[in-house]
């Protein structure tokens, strides 16, 4: 069976894209009350444009029994709609072993989601558990997209032989210790373009999940040219409110197909500038 960044580079060279969209539905900002029918929507209008789907577990968490029903029923038409995708389950759990044992059991087994992301931030045995089987993924919190990240996760720690490096490299230096599987990525935001530079030479073969195009403000050609490895892969790219939220009216579900069309040839001309683009 595939591991899973061979899965990923198998859903990106299908459909010729590195673009992620994250499904965060919001009750403030859909356009209609049905959110079943606008993630249906949303997924139908962009599939043939991203290599993976994102949900964000706590939008639907806060739709309480509702938003477990619609983010079944999303996770079902994605595989109907979008085959080749990867779905990645935004859920950001970080636990002793037994209870990430459990979230994983949940993430992998009882929702279907290809990968997730994971908060390491009690130490790498809490990551040990999402790792035992290679055809799904597990992306670690290295670096966040917000604002107060670097209140943590750029501190200065000692590392080997005693010299001084950010938090967030540190644990980029142990993950790729640890990928031996095929199955562990990172996270690192598109609004740090320099950290997640940082990142990709230390770990040049980790799929990395970037966050924060779009209505966080990250660059997107800095993300391409800082993310990829040196196939030009391997980047999963993610806009979430920029694309589901491109309109508020009824013309909801085009405009986030042309939104999703925009950032992905942008992508794609910034590969083919750098020499990486789709043969």
């Amino acid at each position: 069976m595939p591991t899973f960044t061979e899965r990923l580079r198998t859903a990106s060279e299908t459909a010729r894209s590195l673009l992620c969209v994250g499904l965060d539905p919001d009750p403030a900002r859909m356009p209609i009350a049905d959110t079943i029918e606008f993630n249906r929507s949303i997924v139908s209008a962009t599939a043939d444009l991203v290599c993976a789907f994102k949900p964000n577990l706590a939008f639907y968490e806060a739709l309480g029994l509702l938003g477990w029903r619609a983010l079944e029923k999303t996770v079902q038409h994605i595989r109907a709609e979008a085959p080749h995708a990867i779905i990645i389950g935004d859920c950001k759990r970080g636990d002793i072993d037994s209870s990430a044992a459990a979230y994983a059991t949940a993430m992998f087994d009882v929702w279907g989601f290809d990968g997730v992301t994971v908060n390491p931030w009690g130490g790498m045995d809490t990551v040990e558990p999402w790792l035992t089987k290679p055809e799904k993924g597990a992306f670690i919190w290295c670096r966040g997209s917000n604002r107060g990240a670097a209140d943590i996760q750029d501190l200065a720690v000692s590392g080997v032989g005693n010299l001084t490096q950010p938090v967030y490299l540190r644990l980029a230096r142990r993950s790729q210790q640890r990928a031996s599987q095929g199955n562990l990525g990172l996270v690192v935001g598109a609004t740090a373009p320099q950290q997640l530079a940082d990142v990709r030479r230390i770990c040049p073969d980790l799929p990395l999940l970037i966050p924060g195009i779009g209505a966080q403000g990250g660059d997107l050609a800095d993300s391409v040219r800082c993310g990829v490895d040196s196939l030009g892969r391997l980047a999963v790219i993610n806009a979430s409110r920029s694309v589901i939220y491109a309109s508020a009216g009824a013309d909801y579900a085009s405009a986030a197909r042309h939104a999703a069309s925009g950032l992905r040839d942008d992508i794609n001309s910034t590969l083919d500038a750098i020499g990486l683009g789709w043969q």
